[in-house]
């Protein structure tokens, strides 16, 4: 069967232009439009038609509106770098691997805004998208789809960070922080996979209980009184007495920056390893509507890297993919294998309809839920 000829009635929310910064552009430069079902006659013979059943709500997606991202689609485009659903129509090269029906979740490195192909503009946040095959896997059977859409880029981030560039090892203590957000929560996971003890941080001691009962061995929460980052070196080093190289982490994974940072240089034993996975506290790096030039707010003190034999490694997963591609073999191949075992189930989130997307996108943008959330855009 090539084609599920259900009603071609859809929407889709479009990006119409970059904003200053993503509240702005939500203000004025996204809209819900209707969507008609895609024309198979201008798409290719490896394309997929997939009716979307639920779309992760990304902190990149959010970045992207503004141009505060280092990669962006060309408005007008669709938001919704990873998303999961139903194949609705085969291309004729594709029909040997999916079929009509199928439970699919895409690869947001591979289609929608965050790809580099003619994808670019058919984003999750629509009832239809329309992928390469080769950007598509199943489901597992056990997964919702608000799963499926919540796993590439959070788990991918979490390993090539931890595995690929800090070398986690079973045994070690890592610091994670920005632990309640989605990429944070799946090293949380990844990490207790690999056998190490977690030391998990973040503002809200409620959504930090959460991480605790979701695998983190010890919590911390990092906001003092006065919305300020609290120093918490002493604590950390109560945790990690033992062990060669003096108190503290053997591993930081700081996918927050600013002051965070700063405060982390004094939590780790001599030679330990520095993660820079991210800088949500200073999300603003770049002029806005895709401008550059703006002064980069994240900045590390080079004596105590020095005095502590540090590792600082930065950890772009997608530029890295895109670089060098051979790297995903292994990555995928592991984490896909974890989840044939039952040892990784994604956490999705609350779920709203696609005509509240902007609520959504702001419950993200100020961290509402632990994970985020997810768009079902059919219901």
């Amino acid at each position: 069967m090539a084609e599920n000829t259900a009603s071609s009635a859809g929407r889709h929310v479009v990006v119409s232009q970059f904003g200053e910064t993503p509240m702005d552009a939500l203000a004025h430069h996204l809209s819900l439009e209707p969507q008609a079902r895609p024309d198979r006659s201008t798409l290719a013979a490896d394309d997929v038609i997939i009716n979307v059943r639920s779309a992760a709500v990304g902190w990149v997606d959010l970045l992207m509106s503004s141009g505060q991202y280092q990669h962006m689609a060309s408005p007008p485009y669709t938001p919704g770098l990873e998303y999961s659903g139903e194949v609705a129509w085969v291309g004729q090269a594709a029909r040997e691997q999916w079929t009509v029906g199928d439970r699919v979740m895409a690869d947001g490195l591979l289609t929608g805004p965050r790809s580099h192909g003619r994808h670019r503009q058919y984003g999750g946040f629509a009832s239809w998208a329309v992928a390469p095959a080769k950007a598509l896997h199943r489901l597992p059977e056990a997964w919702t789809y608000d799963q499926g859409a919540n796993f590439f880029g959070n788990y991918e981030t979490a390993w090539h960070c931890l595995v690929a560039r800090g070398q986690l090892q079973a045994g070690e203590t890592v610091l994670i922080h920005g632990a309640s957000g989605s990429t944070g929560l799946a090293a949380v996971h990844v990490a207790k996979i690999l056998g190490a003890t977690v030391i998990a941080t973040g503002r809200s001691p409620a959504k930090l209980a959460e991480v605790k009962a979701a695998g983190a061995d010890h919590v911390i929460a990092t906001a003092a009184p006065d919305g300020s980052v609290a120093r918490f070196r002493d604590e950390v080093r109560a945790l990690t007495q033992d062990g060669a190289g003096g108190p503290g982490v053997d591993v930081v994974y700081d996918g927050v920056g600013g002051a965070i940072s700063l405060e982390s240089l004094r939590c780790v034993r001599f030679g330990a390893r520095f993660l820079l996975v991210g800088w949500a506290s200073t999300p603003f790096v770049a002029r806005g509507k895709g401008a550059r030039g703006a002064p980069n707010a994240n900045q590390l003190p080079t004596n105590l890297m020095m005095m502590k034999g540090l590792d600082v490694l930065g950890c772009p997963t997608a530029i890295t993919t895109r670089m060098q591609p051979s790297v995903r073999k292994q990555r995928l191949g592991q984490l896909l294998q974890w989840v044939k075992e039952g040892r990784l189930r994604p956490h999705s989130g609350p779920a709203y309809p696609l005509d509240a997307y902007a609520e959504a996108m702001r419950a993200k943008w100020t961290s509402r839920f632990v994970g985020g959330c997810v768009l079902h855009p059919n219901g």
